[in-house]
Formats: structure tokens, C-alpha cells, sequence
């Protein structure tokens, strides 16, 4: 008897949140019983990792051979012709945008599906409508899930299954102090360390406003990995204005840029502390990455934040776009290796209890399983 067929349609060739979260579930999955087939940008690195773990990939370009966005209704014949080649038992739309774009396609060809909603945005009610016409909606937080539903998304369709980390890739470790030598720094500066796409949601601009106070009198650098997407002005201008903070007195020579890594799991052992100072997160993968990795964390109390960290005793939870709090965290626990101990202690249990991969991976599959009854 044959396999279930999971068609999972994706957007980017990049490694974001989303991609390392469906990849952290594939074996999983697979080990339930299902086949996967995956359909979206044929190269890149989200492709190649798909390639790794053996699932088949099915060209589904969402951009013109000069870069150029395909309009919708191009999408959406090339996406009819991938359902009636592969012919899926079900359809999982793995972001926001592909969930509005397969939405009226799936409905139309009778086709079960799932539309995964990865952001917390504002939507048209025609989009709203679109992402209704799944099956089900799943939404990664229940801070996701609650602004959804406020603005139109059906509520009986939507539910909440949260992202889970390989606890065995993310665990603490010993620091080896690679990163300092690959700085070129001697391995008594603390490391503090902001991880995701640059751009005005993530705060950047917060964290080094506050650091500018943190610096005095302390061996602190601070390490920026990820890359800016968005090629709007407004984006390109806030990242310019980041490196000139961070080359103007007190920040220069302690901030680094490190663009996109692969090394994320070692990296994080090598951090004093994780920082994450959004103005808006559905649900931070890099603070689950965190806290698997037992790196005390500060993050602010946005989105479905405190839904990672609901005993307030697994992470410095502080207000959004305060320089005075995230200054005072940050100098709190840079000065205290009790409290960095008891943060990661508690942070790691934290992912053990709630974002474990196989956890994930389970509750999809139920919603699998009730969506092909």
C-alpha cells in the first residue's frame, strides 16, 4: 500500500526560520509514515538540504530567470500543473505567502491542505481569504494564532503547533573559543551575540544603543549574524545606519558582522549571551536554537516570546524597544556567572519540555492524519 503523498510547497531557496523548522521535522515525519515531496525554488541551499535528506524536489520557481516575481495567476497555473503531475494526498503550504497563493488552487482541485502562517502581519481581506480556503491553518504560536483570527482567519480552522529544535545539534557545550580566534580576539572578551535577518523588526538598532552604555568599563564584542533581504530603501538605509553605529565611538572594533553562517549550533556555545531585541516575533527559532544550546538569553516581550519562556525564569524577558532594560540585562548578567548559569540551566529544560523536534513533528502528523480523514 502506498505512502501518504505530502506536497510541501515553499518559497524561499534561502535557509530562514521556517526552512530550519521543516527540516528539524522531515525524518520524523517520514518515520509516521508519509512521503515527502517537496516543490519550490530548485536551487539554493534549502534545496540542497532537502537533497540531503532525501526528499524528492519538484521545480516550482517563483521568480523570472531575471529575478522578477511571477504575478499570481502564473503561480498559480504552474502550481495546478505540479498537483496534477505529483498528485499529493495532501498539500502543506510551508509560509504565509504560499499559503495564500495555493489557498483557492487546493480549494478548486479538491485537494486537502494545510497553510502553515509563520508571521504575525497585517493582511488584506482578500489574502485572509485565500489562506481560508485550506483545510486547516496552522499557526506557530498562540500570539499567531490570536491576531490572525482577530482580523478574519477562520477560527475553527486554526491551531497551534510549535516549532521544535534537534536537541541533539543544539545542546550545551564547552566553549572552544574558535570564534575569538577567528576574530582575531584573545579568549577573555565576552561574546554577545544577535542572530537573525537584519532588518527594523529585529531591533538591531536597540541592542546597540544599549551597548554603547554596556561597553564601558567591560571586555565585551558583540557578533551579528544574518544578512538583510528586504532591497527596499527604507531597509538598505536602517542597515547602513547600523554599521555606522557600530564603527562610531564606543562600538568600534567591538561589533562584528558575520553575514550567514552554517555553524549555528557550535556558534551559540561559544556566546555569554543571546540577545534578541524584536519589535515583533511570531515565535524566535534562534531563541529555541538558544535555549536548547543553554545560552542565557534576553528577549523582549513580543509575540509568542513568552510562550517559549512561560515559567519567567528561563530567559530575561524585558519591554520592547527599551534601551534602559536591555542596557540593565545586559550588564546584569554580564557581571554575574550565577545568573548565566541558572538562565541556561533553566533554558535548556525549557526546550526539552516543550520544543523538542519529535514533539513537533507528532503534532503535525496528527493534523495530517484528521485532514486526510
Amino acid at each position: 500500500m502506498a505512502l501518504p503523498r505530502i506536497l510541501i510547497l515553499y518559497e524561499y531557496a534561502t535557509l530562514n526560520g521556517g526552512e530550519h523548522s521543516l527540516l528539524a521535522i522531515v525524518d520524523h515525519v517520514r518515520r509516521e509514515g508519509f512521503e515527502l515531496v517537496a516543490a519550490g525554488p530548485s536551487h539554493g541551499p534549502f534545496a540542497r538540504r532537502l537533497a540531503e535528506q532525501a526528499v524528492a524536489l519538484i521545480s516550482f520557481e517563483i521568480h523570472s530567470v531575471s529575478g522578477i516575481r511571477r504575478s499570481q495567476d502564473e503561480l498559480r497555473g504552474q502550481l495546478r500543473e505540479v498537483l496534477t503531475g505529483s498528485a499529493p494526498d495532501l498539500l502543506h503550504a510551508n509560509s504565509l505567502s504560499m499559503s495564500r497563493l495555493s489557498g483557492p488552487v487546493v480549494q478548486q482541485m479538491c485537494v486537502p491542505s494545510i497553510g502553515h502562517v509563520r508571521d504575525i502581519v497585517k493582511l488584506s481581506a482578500a489574502a485572509i481569504a485565500d489562506v481560508n480556503c485550506h483545510t486547516r491553518i496552522i499557526a506557530v504560536s498562540q500570539a499567531t494564532r490570536s491576531w490572525h483570527v482577530a482580523h478574519g482567519m477562520s477560527e475553527e480552522k486554526t491551531h497551534v503547533v510549535y516549532n521544535g529544535v534537534d536537541l541533539n545539534k543544539f545542546q550545551p557545550r564547552p566553549a572552544t573559543g574558535y570564534l575569538h580566534d577567528e576574530l582575531g580576539l584573545p579568549r577573555s572578551p565576552h561574546l554577545v551575540g544577535a542572530i537573525g535577518q537584519i532588518g527594523m523588526r529585529k531591533g538591531l538598532d536597540i541592542l546597540f544603543k544599549a551597548a554603547e552604555r554596556v561597553v564601558e568599563g567591560r571586555d565585551v564584542h558583540f557578533i551579528i549574524v544574518g544578512q538583510r533581504h528586504s532591497q527596499k530603501r527604507e531597509a538598505s538605509e536602517y542597515e547602513a545606519e547600523l554599521r555606522r553605529l557600530a564603527g562610531d565611538t564606543p562600538l568600534a572594533g567591538r561589533v562584528h558582522f558575520l553575514g550567514t553562517r552554517d555553524d549555528i549550533d557550535r556558534m551559540l556555545n561559544e556566546l555569554t549571551l543571546l540577545v534578541h531585541a524584536a519589535r515583533q516575533e511570531p515565535l524566535g527559532r534562534v531563541l529555541l536554537e538558544g535555549a536548547a544550546a543553554g545560552v542565557p538569553i534576553i528577549a523582549t516581550d513580543v509575540g509568542g516570546t513568552r510562550e517559549i519562556f512561560s515559567d519567567g525564569k528561563s530567559a530575561r524577558i524585558i519591554p520592547s524597544e527599551s534601551v534602559d532594560e536591555l542596557a540593565k540585562a545586559m550588564g546584569d548578567l554580564l557581571d554575574s556567572v550565577e545568573l548565566q548559569r541558572e538562565l541556561s540551566m533553566t533554558a535548556r529544560q525549557c526546550a526539552i519540555d516543550t520544543f523538542a523536534a519529535p514533539s513537533a513533528a507528532a503534532a503535525l502528523v496528527e493534523h495530517y492524519r484528521e485532514c486526510l480523514t
